[in-house]
């Protein structure tokens, strides 16, 4: 008995985009497209989603806002895997992209090894990006190395939690620590990264993709 093959679904408004997803797909034993829209609209029509594996989502729509889009559908389908699509890769809307619920961020120029390598990988819970974006979000520029200071385990899980929105008395309740070592650590962040308040925190974070 054959194992069933994963379903993608496609939202890009350009249909050679499309089309030559589906040619790419049908080379596949292991992969297969089972549905394509070319509006957001008509994603959201889609009744049978939850049939869907992964979304391959065009993160520059023309009428639509991928970034937008991508945060809607995981309210919806928490559970499918959208990986964000386009042909550049400004380091700031693939961080916006992850921010919003996307498992990656690939090329439209990838080839289908890569496309397969990403969609596996995402599947298994990682995130994951094509090659030429994992060069922008690896690539560490000087001002990085200035500015950017190192973090214990357990500051990284604090900025986590601050970056989703938790208060200091949620994050205290998460990792079982007190309300003052939490607020400690809190304090010990908006020093080390020389800012005001936890707004200005969250946005040097994603900004220079520390989590």
């Amino acid at each position: 008995m054959s194992t069933p093959k994963t379903k993608i679904a496609i939202l890009d408004d350009h249909p050679l985009i499309i089309e030559g997803l589906k040619l790419l797909f049908s080379a596949s034993s292991t992969y297969e497209v089972s549905a394509s829209f070319k509006s957001a609209e008509e994603l959201f029509a889609y009744e049978n989603m939850n049939h869907i594996d992964v979304l391959l989502l065009d993160v520059f729509l023309t009428h639509d806002n991928g970034i937008d889009v991508c945060l809607k559908v995981k309210k919806l389908h928490p559970k499918l895997i959208v990986l964000g699509m386009s042909s550049q890769s400004e380091r700031s809307i693939v961080m916006q992209m992850i921010k919003n619920g996307a498992s990656g961020y690939l090329l439209k120029s990838a080839g289908l090894e890569e496309f397969v390598y990403c969609i596996s990988h995402a599947l298994n819970g990682s995130v994951v990006f094509s090659k030429e974006v994992q060069k922008i979000i690896d690539k560490v520029q000087l001002s990085d190395l200035k500015s950017i200071p190192r973090l214990t385990r357990r500051e990284k899980e604090i900025l986590k939690l601050l970056i989703e929105g938790k208060s200091t008395q949620q994050i205290s309740d998460e990792l079982f620590l007190s309300y003052l070592t939490t607020q400690t650590h809190r304090r010990n962040l908006l020093y080390k990264f020389q800012v005001k308040n936890v707004a200005e925190l969250v946005s040097f974070a994603l900004k220079n993709g520390l989590l």
